[in-house]
């Protein structure tokens, strides 16, 4: 079936960390299981990294729809200057 995702965007400055919740990234696949979905980060971000807020430090590749519901999954800003625009993908 088809796939949505709604995303809004979030302004952080150097070395802040954003909780990413269902109002950032949501999607739903048609089924009745959407906490299953899996989110793989197929290109990294280029100014921080996201991580497991149980294993902070360490970057992710993936994360499933329930870690977002849960609050487990975070953006951390890597403190970079001159950081412009960034997208996850």
């Amino acid at each position: 079936g088809d796939i949505v995702l709604l995303a809004k965007p979030v302004t952080l400055t150097e070395g802040d960390r954003v909780t990413l919740t269902t109002d950032v990234p949501v999607a739903t696949d048609g089924t009745s299981k959407p906490e299953k979905l899996l989110y793989a980060v197929s290109l990294p971000p280029v100014h921080g990294q996201i991580e497991h807020i149980n294993y902070p430090s360490v970057p992710i590749s993936s994360y499933r729809q329930l870690d977002v519901v849960v609050q487990k999954v975070s953006y951390v800003h890597d403190n970079s200057h001159g950081a412009g625009k960034e997208s996850l993908r």
